[in-house]
């Protein structure tokens, strides 16, 4: 073991020793094989010496492509778990989707296929979580699999019964089935959609509903979040423009997760944004079109346990979520060498994503 100057490091080192943040948490675990990535975040937080474990002289080194479950900042052994299970689910789900027009959805399969993934839902976290594959052309397939995931977690926030976990869950998994009566040339569309297309796009509610509708294994509540995750409280919503307490629970979470994975995505058509920034329009959205108490909810969840979390903010610059004020839960305490900002305050700052939790 030897203590090393930050300028003495290089990709492959072996840190021997936990790295700790000038605020005392844990930037790296002993253990980890260090990668260009972690030299730059090191840099930012101005450590100045780390204990390494090198190879001894004449030993192969560690190749760059080696270090990717490092450069991700992640225990790949829980990990990847996960991470397999989302892989298979995503495989499943292409495979529903394509046979739903038959009127073949294997309901069963999907279900114990998210039974093995909710097994590991410790292991989720929703600010964080990125597949690994997410091809833009499968945007419809990770969309559905994380909508599943998120509305689980909050059917459970908000006090639904254990009944009704699953049950959502299939409602988030399928609300949005009825993309495969519509023609993908419209779904993958790059430019902005005609009246006439756009008219046909909102029609996909009404087109999951029909497919779900003679389904006996899935209740009345999945069926009717197909048809109303787009509806609004206030009735501004498609396709039938009912308000408040004639939307059924399942799709008011449905609609919460269903922007939220929308926007945290990326889309031919749209880059995916920052999950603080989408927490914040969702807020913004909660008033008069989304159920506040749903919303409220999920931001505060979500936000609750990222204290010691890396960011990057707009300005470029790397720092540290040091406290997350509850009046505030999008906009966090960050330390940036050594200087604390409130960015409650200083509003030109923002979160734009988060390199490790």
């Amino acid at each position: 073991m030897a203590q090393l100057l930050l300028s003495e490091l290089k990709p492959g080192d072996t840190i021997a020793e936990d790295v700790h943040s000038p605020l005392g948490s844990v930037l790296f675990q002993k253990g980890r094989v260090i990668s260009s990535r972690d030299l730059e975040i090191l840099e930012a937080f101005l450590v100045r010496t780390v204990s390494v474990q090198r190879e001894r002289e004449g030993e192969a080194t560690v190749q760059e492509d080696d270090l990717q479950p490092a450069m991700e900042g992640r225990v790949p052994a829980i990990a990847d778990s996960f991470q397999s299970e989302y892989d298979q689910t995503i495989l499943l789900v292409k495979r529903a989707f394509s046979s739903a027009l038959a009127g073949d959805i294997p309901i069963i399969e999907l279900r114990k296929r998210l039974e093995s993934l909710f097994a590991r839902i410790s292991e989720y976290n929703i600010l964080t979580f990125m597949p690994e594959q997410a091809m833009e052309e499968e945007y419809m397939y990770h969309h559905a699999a994380l909508s599943a995931l998120t509305s689980y977690l909050l059917a459970k926030w908000v006090g639904l019964g254990p009944k009704d976990w699953m049950q959502v869950a299939l409602a988030g998994l399928l609300h949005d089935i009825g993309n495969m009566r519509i023609d993908p040339a419209i779904i993958s569309k790059p430019a902005s959609l005609t009246q006439e297309e756009e008219r046909e796009m909102r029609n996909h509610t009404k087109y999951g509903y029909q497919l779900l509708k003679n389904i006996t294994a899935i209740n009345d509540g999945v069926k009717l979040a197909a048809l109303q995750h787009h509806e609004k409280v206030d009735g501004s919503g498609y396709p039938l423009g009912v308000q408040g307490d004639k939307i059924h629970p399942y799709a008011k979470i449905v609609a919460v997760a269903d922007i939220y994975h929308a926007m945290t995505l990326n889309r031919a058509y749209k880059k995916k944004q920052s999950p603080f920034t989408v927490l914040e329009q969702l807020s913004k959205e909660s008033f008069g079109k989304l159920d506040a108490g749903y919303v409220q909810t999920f931001i505060v969840k979500v936000t609750q346990f990222q204290n010691g979390a890396l960011v990057r903010l707009n300005n470029g610059r790397l720092g540290e979520i040091v406290f997350t004020d509850r009046s505030h839960p999008t906009r966090p305490w960050v330390s940036i060498d050594g200087d604390i900002f409130n960015l409650a305050l200083e509003r030109d700052l923002m979160i734009e994503g988060i390199i490790r939790k």
